[in-house]
């Protein structure tokens, strides 16, 4: 009897504690049954949703974005394994942490014939000789190996250990999945809300479901913060309204890691859409950027060799008016510089395309350093010192300005080379004319 009560006690002091714990853990989905999200490798019929029914994971990295389910899946797999779970967070673990997870888990093998799933979460955290203790012991299949991450792992693993790994992106939760989490999370009486009398307006949670950005753990934590900082009325219920749910979350966080994928992406699409000539595309990315706190500085380096790179003599204003912006954000900062910014911006997404010139110089340097270098003319070297001429150099040079129209045909280059072909579009086609019309006088 006193087993039973004692049982009953450990049990009581178990929920106790789990009630303390934020909203977004209380949550956290048990089973793939509770689990929302993530169909692309969870649908029936998906690779990892049958190796979990199955029982027969291997060695697998989770990667995605915070709040959408990483650390989740994990404790659900290790619910449904028949393997020992142990867990490791990398921020605060260290070598011998991990030798001893696996010394650990060879001996529980050796005595029970059991395998053991070891769960590093935040693991690009550790360094290549962490990750090399990994490797001998991940490749025989014990411990198998689930590895959750906000960074790219092809970047941010070595290659041996995620080449031993099935890799799994886990996407953005839709803002359907937010909603039914948020909803979710009402309703439960056990680990929710649900034990108090809430009334959620819909366009309250539509609001936070797409406020949080596809990170299900932000939704949850303002939900939680607005249901019980507000004042329940008369009849004792709690009013979750828009204005509630605006003030429980005051700025998103943006995924945008500086030295990440979440940098290097969204510039990437930055420069893609003023290629595109989408101004509103780019003012997006430009206002993505800004918002995350990127240095003003680099995106208007980004703009000025867009301007160049993909505008051109199309319309060489567009230089101009990205080097001044260039220019002003290096003195005023922001939130001002966001205005030159943006009038770059658009100017060159709106501008005539052109990447001749960009094109010229690659091919002249492929030449340069492939081919045979040449020499300059004779008539083209310096004569401007002492005994030059005697070497034949400024020998025969005309000087254009002596000619009609400031133009006289001579050898400029020993081979013929064309580099800079001009297009027929915007103040290109002008350079084009005036070029051919040159031509045709030699």
């Amino acid at each position: 009897m006193g087993v039973v009560i004692l049982s009953d006690l450990f049990e009581s002091q178990k929920k106790n504690i789990e009630k303390k714990y934020p909203l977004a853990v209380r949550m956290r989905p048990r089973n793939l049954k509770e689990f929302i999200g993530q169909e692309h490798i969870l649908g029936e019929g998906k690779l990892l949703k049958r190796a979990i029914d199955a029982d027969r994971i291997t060695s697998l990295v989770l990667y995605g974005p915070p709040g959408t389910g990483k650390t989740t899946l994990a404790h659900v797999i290790a619910n449904a394994t028949k393997a020992y779970f142990h867990e490791i967070n990398a921020v605060i673990s260290n070598v011998q942490e991990l030798k001893d997870a696996i010394k650990q888990a060879k001996e529980r093998e050796k005595t029970f014939g059991k395998k053991t799933t070891l769960f590093i979460d935040e693991i690009h955290r550790f360094n290549k000789a962490q990750q090399d203790v990994l490797m001998p012991d991940v490749e025989t299949g014990n411990p198998v190996l689930i590895g959750a991450t906000t960074h790219n792992p092809f970047f941010s693993l070595i290659a041996p250990l995620v080449s031993r790994s099935i890799v799994f992106e886990l996407k953005k939760l839709s803002k359907e999945n937010i909603a039914q989490i948020l909803k979710a999370g009402l309703k439960d009486k056990e680990r929710g809300l649900g034990i108090l009398d809430i009334k959620a307006e819909e366009k309250a949670l539509a609001f936070l479901a797409d406020i949080c950005d596809g990170d299900a753990r932000i939704g949850l934590n303002a939900l939680e913060v607005g249901v019980l900082t507000t004042k329940p009325d008369k009849n004792g219920t709690i009013n979750f309204t828009l204005q509630v749910a605006e003030e429980s979350i005051q700025k998103k966080a943006v995924g945008y890691d500086k030295d990440e994928d979440g940098h290097y992406d969204t510039i990437s699409a930055f420069i893609k859409s003023m290629r595109g000539s989408d101004p509103d595309a780019a003012l997006y990315w430009l206002a993505k950027m800004l918002y995350a706190g990127e240095d003003p500085r680099f995106i208007a380096r980004r703009i000025v060799i867009c301007a160049s790179e993909d505008v051109g003599n199309a319309d060489p204003q567009a230089l101009v008016v990205a080097n001044a912006a260039f220019q002003i954000s290096e003195f005023i900062g922001m939130p001002e510089a966001r205005i030159p910014l943006a009038q770059a911006v658009c100017y060159i997404a709106c501008a005539p395309k052109s990447n001749a010139a960009y094109l010229g110089i690659d091919k002249a340097m492929k030449d340069i350093k492939e081919a045979r270098t040449l020499e300059v003319p004779k008539h083209l070297k310096d004569a401007s010192y002492r005994g030059a001429d005697k070497l034949g150099h400024g020998v025969g040079y005309k000087y254009s300005h002596d000619y009609k129209e400031h133009y006289v045909d001579q050898e400029y280059i020993p081979e013929k080379r064309v580099y800079y072909e001009p297009t027929d579009i915007g103040y290109e086609k002008k350079i084009k004319e005036y070029l051919d019309k040159l031509r045709k006088q030699t």
